[in-house]
């Protein structure tokens, strides 16, 4: 069975997303020709990898070809706006991340709102990031680590993929709630970052589990705890950054489908069911658990609360730390 997320006040989505009842021409013969699904981010990654993992499944269940096109460029940007000016016609499916929740609060102006023009259609899964220090580092917990960090105020490091991504929201987060200062070292990417964690040249990184677990695993870094409020299934003897005295820690990046505003409610729910109906099989489930996702799987309107949480939860500390994306 696959483990749902449920949220409070489903009746409030409604006004997000609109109750499915209604027709339209588009969806009488939906699909009779590939549908495209768009991922804001370079090949690769793991909105990428997520995408890839479904997008056979989907068209299996579809009987038609699911093209995974990349539109990477401006934090996601550039693929978004795509999808939003889309046709409503079910063929054009965004498959993205917390950019959708961040972005509006990191660029001084955006050509979509991801509210008004997306409708929501399924949270896919949940990935948590890992705590992860140098091996020469001699903080083995996050307690430690904090004690480090109090005796230097700002005398240590943390790497991030860049100003304004998910690893970057989640060093600010564990800084505020560690009552700690921490210098942030952005890099173009996770690539480099890693190259300076193992080497030292930082003092830790907050990274997604699936690109970093096999650096753990191959012993180059240690990693020290998970962002998520439960463990991962993927490293199981880790414990959560909350039950190591930061209580209430919770951080995980996520992915979820879209597709344009105004898209036939009926579309909506076929692309939704096929969604679930693959999540549910096991060599999906196997191929998730590999880089630690916890699949859910959620309605339209769990997906619409949540990404309103998520801009509750970001957009006051990104206004507060004054967060701007990398140009």
């Amino acid at each position: 069975m696959i483990e749902r997320r449920r949220f409070l006040g489903l009746a409030a989505a409604s006004a997000i997303h609109p109750a499915f009842g209604t027709t339209n021409a588009f969806a009488q013969a939906w699909p009779n020709r590939p549908v495209r699904l768009v991922v804001p981010f370079t090949p690769g990654g793991a909105n990428d990898t997520v995408a890839r993992i479904l997008a056979p499944q989907l068209s299996a269940r579809w009987g038609q070809p699911v093209v995974i096109e990349n539109k990477p460029g401006a934090g996601a940007n550039i693929g978004i706006e795509a999808v939003a000016r889309s046709l409503p016609d079910g063929y054009t499916v965004l498959i993205t991340s917390t950019a959708m929740a961040v972005n509006r609060f990191l660029y001084p102006s955006l050509s979509y709102d991801s509210v008004a023009d997306f409708a929501p259609v399924t949270l896919i899964c949940s990935e948590p990031n890992i705590m992860t220090v140098p091996n020469t580092s001699t903080a083995r917990s996050v307690s430690e680590f904090v004690q480090q960090a109090k005796a230097r105020p700002g005398g240590m490091s943390y790497a991030s993929a860049g100003r304004g991504t998910s690893l970057h929201l989640c060093g600010e987060m564990f800084k505020r709630m560690a009552g700690i200062d921490l210098t942030h070292i952005p890099y173009r990417g996770s690539a480099p970052a890693f190259i300076d964690l193992i080497s030292g040249r930082v003092d830790v990184m907050f990274s997604s589990s699936g690109s970093i677990l096999p650096h753990v695993k191959a012993g180059k870094v240690r990693a020290i705890a998970v962002t998520a409020s439960r463990r991962s299934p993927a490293i199981p003897e880790l414990p959560t950054i909350a039950e190591s005295g930061i209580p209430g820690f919770d951080v995980s990046s996520w992915f979820a489908l879209f597709v344009p505003a105004k898209t036939s409610p009926e579309i909506v729910r076929t692309i939704h069911s096929g969604t679930i109906s693959a999540l549910s099989q096991m060599p999906v489930r196997g191929k998730f658990s590999e880089f630690g996702a916890v699949l859910i799987g959620s309605t339209p309107q769990e997906l619409a609360l949540h990404l309103d949480s998520e801009m509750r939860k970001w957009g006051p500390l990104i206004k507060e730390a004054d967060i701007k994306a990398d140009s």
